[in-house]
């Protein structure tokens, strides 16, 4: 694997809140195209899973990215989007994807963007399809985003447990998707930054490859972002790597009160309206991923032993392309 790895840190004035941060993909073992996108411009962090095939998965994950990007907000580096704005731009996505490829495309989106409320920075959580978002908070480890899939139904339903459902053979059958025509809405949840979070955002090519317990293990362990996410890759490599793996890897540090002091404290007044769904309760699983301050398009190596986006790259521009696709990605 020739991985172009990337850390950096950024200090926001006026809040103090620190980000440190790092990221990573591969196209994996077994894939000809890397079809994964992602984005790491703080304020936003987060992956988007193409699907498709014949290079339309790519273009699909690509636009996704790029309309995040185009958010003025987010563009600008501040921290004040919301879910409805959020929301706002997925639809547009949606619609954009399914002009560019004749619905023959579609992608998965997860990840987290930082805001502040009455002076305080949240986690705002999106997620639509089955790639992750986690988080490790003091000691505790939990998926925050809840996947849309068929699996997940099942899970929720009492029908079938959730080890059952990593070997399901509809494990890999999304219910929601961006640009497929099926539903489009994302969940949302608001968190707020505790001193010393951790937080990972991946394609499924990681959770698909590693327990979450193992996924822990080397977040709770490993020292630098940049670190842990070449630790998580090169894990799930070993494990097969059967499908494009996206990783990023955020950590927070110096997150103050509104008197400048580092706090952990619950934090009240954030907007009910950037929530719109609960975490998976009790979930012994989370972790964050970072990501670098620009939009990357995750392209395909020229050989085996070269399957990572260069770290100046950007996603590409879409243009229509063959192929059918459904919602189940092999």
């Amino acid at each position: 694997m020739n991985q172009q790895p990337a850390s950096v840190s950024a200090t926001r004035q006026g809040s103090g809140l620190s980000l440190n941060y790092g990221y990573g993909t591969d196209r994996g073992l077994r894939r000809e195209l890397n079809e994964d996108s992602f984005i790491a411009s703080d304020p936003v962090f987060a992956v988007a899973d193409g699907m498709g095939g014949h290079e339309a998965g790519e273009i699909a994950s690509g636009m996704c990215v790029r309309a995040l990007a185009a958010i003025p907000q987010l563009a600008t580096g501040e921290r004040s989007v919301t879910a409805a704005i959020l929301q706002q731009y997925l639809v547009r996505a949606d619609t954009a994807i399914r002009e560019a490829t004749g619905a023959r495309a579609g992608t998965t989106l997860t990840g987290a963007v930082v805001v502040e409320q009455m002076g305080m920075p949240y986690w705002l959580v999106m997620n639509i399809g089955d790639s992750r978002t986690y988080r490790l908070s003091q000691g505790r480890f939990d998926q925050i985003s809840v996947d849309h899939s068929e699996v997940q139904e099942l899970v929720d339903a009492g029908q079938i447990t959730a080890l059952q459902a990593t070997v399901h053979p509809r494990r890999h059958v999304v219910t929601r998707a961006l640009g497929t025509g099926d539903e489009t809405e994302a969940d949302f949840w608001l968190l707020p930054v505790e001193e010393g979070d951790r937080v990972l955002v991946c394609s499924d090519g990681l959770n698909g490859e590693l327990s979450d317990e193992h996924i822990f293990r080397l977040l709770a362990t490993a020292g630098s972002p940049q670190e842990c996410v070449d630790a998580l890759i090169q894990a799930a490599l070993r494990s097969g790597g059967r499908d494009n793996i996206t990783v990023i890897v955020v950590d927070a540090k110096n997150v103050m009160n509104d008197a400048g002091v580092a706090t952990t404290a619950p934090r009240r007044g954030a907007d009910a309206e950037d929530e719109n769904t609960l975490p998976r309760s009790q979930s012994p699983h989370a972790t964050t991923a970072p990501l670098p301050h620009q939009v990357q398009q995750a392209a395909a190596a020229d050989s085996e032993d070269d399957r990572s986006v260069d770290s100046d790259a950007v996603a590409r521009d879409a243009d229509a392309t063959e192929g059918a696709v459904d919602n189940e990605r092999s």
